[in-house]
């Protein structure tokens, strides 16, 4: 078993990352024993691992419930955070009970809001199914839900009291989710890791080959980061937690005006990144050594098509459309846009009063 401390004082929390850990009542014992506790996953999820994980709180010591909604994107919305929010009343939960996530990043950010809004604030576990939830979504504490008008843009800051990843849940996921989580991961390398970024490179075998040794590696890598960025700057206060957006705001953009359908988070993130990647190349602003070059977009691109993901949108999509739903992002500052772009493999920057011929120039380029 692998375990990272997130070092945030009185909200610190445990990752415990191996094979099995959902199934064992002795990881989860110390948070739910002698206390009500409620389930809340979606209804592929719930299908497979939700009486495993049932089983397991009951043997630590827990009165559990369980509750699923529709899977999907498009059920992260407030009907379900209401309905969820009335579940937990007619469970019985009090305000000393426990919300466990069990899934991917949408019943991780529902249930995590509806955490952090009972009865103002009850304790949550999350147990994330998905790649892209592994190692990302799960842990920092970044709950909420969507809206029609864009993704994300209702939700709270409520820190889990314990993550559980088990890697060995992955083989039961579609290739296509697989996908969207080497997306978040590759992102990872690109924000602040250049021997992380290699290590893909270096890696595709086992990758595309789903090696559990070579996935523990790079999930536990990923939480690593993840939790000391989101320690150093847990509430966005100080900027740096802004670089986890790096290809977000484009993304983002791209799902909202495609309807939450067409395509996945993580495959949205993708071409947001080769987006910011090209944008960065037509700065070029910024006066550090190794500006981003275009042979450095070229190995963005060359990773995210090598593990099988998009890197293109197709005509028909309008450049003019994304570029609009970008301000609805949270990042947006008095009416401008606030993006991450890279300076190089390992480094990203913060930048304002981009110009917006240039971002569209950026949309535009991946327009095939």
């Amino acid at each position: 078993m692998h375990k990272i401390k997130v070092n945030l004082k009185e909200r610190g929390y445990d990752i415990l990352i191996g094979k099995g850990i959902i199934t064992r009542s002795s990881a989860l014992k110390d948070h739910v024993s002698g206390r009500s506790c409620l389930v809340m996953t979606d209804s592929n999820v719930g299908r497979i691992y939700g009486a495993y994980v049932m089983k397991a709180l009951k043997n630590a010591g827990t009165t559990a419930h369980v509750v699923s909604f529709k899977a999907g994107e498009s059920s992260k919305n407030i009907d379900t955070f209401g309905k969820m929010l009335r579940h937990a009343c007619r469970a019985g939960l009090d305000r000393s009970s426990v919300i466990v996530a069990l899934g991917g990043g949408v019943p991780g950010d529902v249930a995590g809001f509806v955490a952090a809004s009972y009865m103002r604030g009850v304790k949550l576990i999350q147990i994330p199914t998905s790649l892209l939830a592994m190692v990302d979504s799960s842990v920092g504490g970044k709950t909420g839900i969507d809206l029609p008008e864009g993704k994300n843009l209702v939700g709270v800051f409520w820190q889990p009291s314990l993550v559980l990843i088990d890697p060995s849940v992955l083989k039961t996921l579609p290739k296509r989710e697989i996908r969207c989580g080497l997306a978040e991961i590759v992102k990872y390398g690109v924000i602040m890791d250049d021997k992380f970024f290699s290590f893909l490179e270096k890696n595709l075998y086992g990758i595309k080959k789903m090696e559990p040794n070579t996935y523990g590696k790079i999930i536990a890598r990923c939480c690593e980061l993840k939790a000391k960025v989101v320690c150093a700057d847990e509430r966005e206060t100080t900027g740096l937690r802004a670089i986890l957006n790096y290809g977000h705001t484009f993304g983002h953009a791209i799902e909202t005006v495609t309807g939450y359908g067409k395509f996945a988070h993580g495959e949205a993130v993708s071409i947001g990144m080769c987006m910011a990647a090209n944008l960065a190349i037509q700065c070029n602003k910024f006066a550090l050594d190794n500006k981003f070059s275009q042979e450095l977009a070229n190995r963005q691109k060359y990773l995210l098509q090598a593990i099988g993901l998009p890197t293109s949108l197709c005509t028909g999509i309008s450049p003019v459309k994304i570029y609009k739903a970008m301000f609805k992002d949270k990042k947006a500052e008095k009416g401008k846009l606030r993006l991450v772009l890279p300076v190089r493999i390992g480094k990203v920057s913060i930048v304002k009063d981009v110009k917006a011929e240039d971002v569209m120039e950026a949309i535009e380029s991946v327009v095939s």
